[in-house]
């Protein structure tokens, strides 16, 4: 079924896309939201808490629930759900309401990449694993991308609130194209690829913490871009809101290059006989030494500044796009998406303690301080992965 593989990478992409305008809205129309319903830096900060919290806790539920009901259904129930959410924000009379939409749209969110990986190990070769990852996580820079124009041009014309309903009603449209597309079973080797393993094993292995480590100490850099990037260019440089839809896609764009790129070098690599882990790590230390950028933002003007963030958000995603696909190198399929809950878990925890730091950061200080310590997160990440990890046995 070479088309329908296809098809479905397609279909993750979008989904990725959908995934990530959605949980943008709020921050691109935060300027917006938070005068009108008088919320402080602080409150915005636990807003986004209200999200990252069942967000952290569902990427092992959503996990476990793909590893039982499959990728086709549990994807197709975790986009119903998150879209729904979304679209509820719209109603949101206070910091409250809109926190309570925030951890709606947090539980059903996570299943996105859940299900991702473990069609990334059903449908896909170790060559090709990397590209289809750099896919999955290029859907979300796409995202990112599309969100501050679209977002800004609803806000302005329409309001805020609309800005949440059209977005949500995008998942609907998608879910009618998944249930036609996608099989109702996986090819036959991959649905019987491995037996399960228990939560606590898979918690106690060696690789699981080669992967959640990392995760744990360099996502809280995307986490901040993602949520807090437009509110800095706002706060810090004045942009108005239009002129943060005009410019603030450009990082994410910046990501989405990353991802592909990454994705598409180490996959060539394997492809070229080098040892699996050789070629991932070979796609991720350069990008990794490219983060310390990050400490000349402050001093930087507006025009640079923007550039050297473009610069740290590509090299994030070269490095996360290899990090993630190690998952799908070293763990069977039928406890990829459980692993992948695992780590992602990690990733969650770090960035909800960053944007709690963050938040009080910003209220008593200013945003300096959490670029400088941005710059040095990765490298960092990069020696906790080495000392971790071992060549997978299997692929």
């Amino acid at each position: 079924m070479p088309a329908v593989r296809w098809w479905i990478a397609a279909l993750l992409f979008f989904s990725s896309v959908i995934n990530y305008v959605d949980r943008q809205v709020l921050s691109v129309a935060a300027p917006a939201i938070t005068r009108e319903l008088r919320i402080s830096a602080v409150e915005y900060s636990y807003v986004l808490q209200a999200f990252l919290i069942p967000y952290t806790l569902m990427y092992v539920g959503s996990g476990w629930l793909v590893d039982r009901w499959g990728t086709r259904r549990s994807l197709a129930a975790f986009m119903s759900w998150w879209s729904a959410a979304n679209m509820l924000h719209g109603a949101a009379q206070s910091a409250v309401g809109l926190g309570v939409g925030r951890f709606l749209l947090g539980l059903g969110e996570p299943g996105n990449f859940m299900a991702g990986f473990r069609a990334i190990s059903e449908w896909y070769a170790p060559k090709e694993k990397a590209f289809v990852n750099g896919l999955l996580n290029g859907g979300s820079a796409v995202g990112a991308i599309i969100a501050p124009p679209l977002v800004a041009w609803l806000t302005l014309s329409y309001g805020w609130r609309w800005a949440f309903v059209v977005t949500g009603a995008f998942g609907f449209v998608w879910l009618a194209a998944w249930l036609w597309i996608v099989p109702t079973q996986p090819p036959a080797a991959a649905a019987a690829s491995g037996a399960r393993v228990p939560w606590l094993r898979l918690l106690a292995m060696r690789e699981t913490w080669a992967l959640l480590a990392p995760r744990f100490v360099s996502d809280p850099v995307w986490w901040f871009y993602l949520f807090w990037l437009p509110k800095y260019l706002a706060d810090q440089r004045h942009f108005t809101l239009a002129e943060i839809g005009l410019l603030a896609w450009m990082p994410y764009l910046a990501a989405d290059l990353g991802a592909l790129l990454a994705g598409g070098l180490s996959g060539w690599l394997v492809a070229r006989g080098w040892p699996v882990l050789r070629a991932r790590q070979a796609g991720m230390l350069p990008f990794a030494l490219m983060m310390p950028v990050s400490v000349l933002i402050p001093s930087a003007s507006a025009n640079v500044a923007l550039v050297l963030i473009c610069v740290v958000t590509f090299a994030h995603m070269a490095w996360k796009t290899n990090l993630q696909t190690v998952t799908n190198d070293v763990f069977p399929t039928s406890v990829v998406g459980s692993v992948s809950g695992i780590i992602a878990f990690g990733s969650g925890l770090g960035g909800t303690l960053f944007t709690n730091l963050t938040g009080w950061t910003v209220q008593n200080f200013s945003y300096d301080a959490i670029f400088y310590v941005m710059g040095f997160l990765h490298p960092a990440a990069f020696v906790i992965h080495r000392l971790l990890i071992r060549e997978p046995k299997c692929n």
